[in-house]
């Protein structure tokens, strides 16, 4: 059992969790985002990240900072909370990022956990491998037993309280991805990032994203807290949270502003195409579209990074609320109606809902039916494997509406789609209290 983090509440695949930093001396509430800070740019500062936004936990380059002999320095006479102002916790990549952009680097696995370590970082990162999609099966094999190397290298090396990261890789291959999941949980390392997503998100290839997420959590324990790296937009927060990933990094927040692009849980908008603000954030109350337009270039690019930041904690707080109320999966399909491709991912995690299931609760508050995707949700493929517990009658009597008052039957059970036939004494049972339309479709009878 990991020390560091404890799961407190589910639904689906998604947990409200708590990652305990000990070098930070503070608790983490998951999900939760991590706002990407270069520190070359101050976009958006980090101590305004901590005050006006709840930000907890932020990432930043170590690399970068290695690199630049002033940042360099710095950080060492300071420590990286000093030189970020920052009062939270702060976790490090580890210059990975650089390797898949530019082909190579210039520091260690070694060498660069005993820089995070002497900057202070919370949470580092050793140098891993993140092999693109659709590469062969041989090249992501060989690209995955360098990353355990320097796994195995991270986990011998004395690095205090400072928690360690151990990256999933393995392209697009769900064997790879699973085995890699399987030999960072047999670690002793700490957070769990799913790296190399980055070029599938900006494909769009959400239900690509689903299957390798999905294989990835086979491998690792329900006790492993899922870092889905890169993944910054908040279209998608609620199905990868669904699919088991707790901890998000954003650079879209600044980088999407930079290019006057207004994130919204929909999709991303030109602010040129704009004629109101669809959001009720400080900023979006305090300007109009043209008033935006005409700011300076960098108060522009502040302003609409706050809006996009403004917008990415406000989904993550409903994902959570989602979980508590035990909805999510009904989220999880408003969002993925805002782009075709989303619907792809969404039909592809209703592929894994037996892996959901082992997580999901037995109980909740209610279950809405709201398109034929609900009829191959997690609690639909529960019951239909508790119907094969149960005792049939010799004779029975299957209806939709009330129990005849006589008949020639043993029993009569009642019909509900998308669950099927049950006893009535269940009908005030989870989820056969499910809200169903009167025009029942298709899916939901042919899942009955």
């Amino acid at each position: 059992m990991r020390e560091c983090f404890e799961v407190r509440d589910t639904d689906a695949g998604g947990r409200i969790g708590e990652l305990t930093v000990p070098r930070a001396d503070v608790t983490v509430e998951t999900p939760a985002l991590l706002p990407v800070i270069n520190p070359n740019l101050d976009t958006i500062s980090p101590r305004r990240l901590a005050t006006e936004f709840g930000a907890e936990i932020l990432i930043t380059n170590s690399y970068i900072i290695h690199g630049d002999d002033t940042l360099h320095e710095r950080a060492l006479e300071e420590g990286l909370h000093e030189l970020l102002d920052f009062p939270g916790a702060i976790m490090t990549d580890s210059g990975s990022f650089q390797l898949s952009e530019y082909g190579e680097i210039d520091v260690t696995t070694e060498e660069i956990l005993a820089f995070q370590r002497q900057i202070g970082s919370d949470i580092a990162t050793p140098v891993d491998i993140p092999t693109p999609p659709d590469v062969s099966h041989e090249r992501a094999e060989a690209d995955l037993e360098t990353t355990q190397e320097r796994l195995e290298i991270a986990e011998a090396t004395d690095t205090g309280e400072m928690l360690v990261s151990a990256p999933v890789q393995g392209s697009t291959y769900p064997d790879l991805r699973e085995r890699a999941g399987r030999h960072a949980d047999a670690t002793d390392l700490d957070v769990f990032p799913v790296g190399a997503v980055v070029p599938l998100l900006n494909d769009y290839r959400y239900d690509d994203m689903v299957d390798v997420v999905a294989a990835a959590k086979r491998g690792l324990g329900a006790d492993a807290p899922v870092h889905l790296f890169g993944a910054g937009h908040p279209m998608m927060f609620a199905l990868a949270v669904a699919m088991g990933c707790d901890l998000f990094d954003s650079a879209a927040y600044a980088l999407y502003a930079r290019d006057d692009r207004y994130l919204t849980v929909r999709g991303t908008r030109q602010l040129a195409d704009l004629e109101y603000l669809p959001c009720s954030c400080a900023v979006c109350t305090a300007y109009s579209p043209d008033e935006l337009r005409a700011l300076p270039d960098d108060e522009r690019e502040s302003e609409l990074a706050a809006h996009n930041l403004h917008v990415t904690f406000a989904e993550i707080r409903r994902i959570k609320e989602a979980i508590r109320a035990g909805n999510l999966l009904e989220l999880v399909e408003q969002r993925a109606r805002a782009h075709p491709t989303m619907l792809d991912g969404y039909r592809t995690l209703l592929d894994h809902a037996p892996q959901l299931e082992r997580s999901d609760p037995v109980s909740k508050g209610s279950f809405f039916y709201t398109s034929h995707e609900s009829a191959r949700r997690p609690e639909v493929v529960r019951h239909h494997e508790r119907l094969e517990r149960l005792s049939v009658p010799d004779t029975l009597l299957l209806t939709e509406g009330d129990s005849p008052r006589n008949g020639d039957f043993d029993d009569s059970w009642r019909v509900e789609p998308p669950f099927g036939p049950f006893p009535r004494a269940l009908s005030r049972s989870y989820p056969l209290t499910a809200e169903v339309p009167e025009r029942t479709d298709r899916a939901a009878l042919e899942a009955a």
